[in-house]
């Protein structure tokens, strides 16, 4: 029995020393980030980042006569094999928009309703005499939206001639102006990988 458990012992022992300890990556080069045949978050810096140089760069924000647009968040489809949120994608997009002060996110209205319920909420207080009257929101305050912005993520998987598989993914945005119901600005992204047929995307 004294033999088993030193067996035991030493053989654990042997499994913690062998395994590496958790580190962090790609806290200052995406490099170190492992590729994955998958949607990874590389390629979601590399979408976002892409897309919000090329919407700058295009003037679509620069509205006339100063000021900056409102821009709502409107539906972004995720057209691959992969349960991903599309989420992290129009994060870093959003905040550059914000830092570029060329335009404000709105909260209050969006493809799958409001974001933040509290807009709406605060509002259900008027006339309760619990709450002081005069530091409750008032009608006609809210921000309509100037602009919309959605997308879709495509996935495309081909095999090749050497016993591997291309998988594409396509990140397609476009700005829409709610008023004319025109497309201000549109952008598309592609990330390709090739790897063994072995590889799953999921």
């Amino acid at each position: 029995m004294k033999k088993i458990l030193v067996s035991f012992v030493l053989l654990s022992l042997l499994i913690v020393g062998c395994s590496k300890e958790p580190r962090y990556v790609g806290e200052k080069n995406l490099d170190d980030v492992p590729v994955t045949m998958g949607i990874d978050r590389k390629d979601f810096e590399r979408a976002a980042n892409e897309a919000i140089d090329d919407l700058l760069k295009s003037g679509a924000l620069d509205r006339k006569g100063g000021g900056r647009y409102v821009v709502a968040i409107g539906k972004v489809v995720n057209d691959t094999t992969q349960r991903i949120d599309t989420d992290m994608l129009i994060k870093k997009i959003r905040i550059a928009m914000l830092k570029s002060g060329k335009a404000v996110i709105t909260t209050a209205v969006g493809a799958n309703g409001a974001e933040e319920k509290m807009t709406e909420e605060v509002r259900k207080l008027r006339d309760n005499d619990e709450f002081k009257q005069n530091t409750i929101a008032k009608k006609g305050t809210i921000y309509a939206p100037d602009l919309a912005l959605s997308g879709k993520i495509i996935q495309r998987t081909v095999k090749t001639y050497d016993d591997e598989q291309l998988v594409e993914y396509y990140f397609q945005l476009t700005l829409t102006h709610l008023e004319s119901g025109l497309a201000f600005w549109e952008g598309e992204t592609v990330i390709g990988k090739l790897g063994s047929n072995d590889s799953v995307t999921w």
